[in-house]
């Protein structure tokens, strides 16, 4: 399986930043498109910006123009810049990865979503 461990979040002051971190052991799947999801109490998990393989991001429009979402192939890491923080993006934010594996000689594949834990981000007023 692949573990996603996420790091980065805490609390921070309206208009701040922080830079939120994820890491995948891949243990034996190849890792393809990537992306940070949010929930904040009482409301649904929610896309916050995804990354291909190939680096082609995309980015919900409530944080667009505010975080960046990037990754590292090299050593399987996914990052998320936030700048401007507002209260309203106050939430946990999760990690996934959609991975595939070969499975036998011939070649065939599987193919699963991972989560990571999550990491609280607060943002105070």
């Amino acid at each position: 399986q692949v573990q996603l461990v996420e790091s980065g979040g805490g609390l921070v002051q309206y208009g701040g930043s922080l830079t939120l971190s994820c890491t995948a052991s891949r243990r034996g799947f190849s890792i393809n498109d990537m992306a940070w999801y949010r929930q904040a109490p009482g409301k649904q998990r929610e896309l916050v910006a995804s990354i291909t393989v190939g680096g082609a991001s995309n980015y919900a429009d409530f944080v667009k123009g505010r975080f960046t979402i990037s990754r590292d192939s090299a050593d399987n890491t996914l990052y998320l810049q936030m700048n401007n923080l507002r209260p309203a993006d106050t939430a946990v934010y999760y990690c996934r990865a959609e991975a595939t594996k070969v499975v036998n000689v011939e070649g065939a594949k599987i193919s699963k979503v991972f989560w990571g834990q999550g990491t609280q981000v607060t943002v105070s007023s």
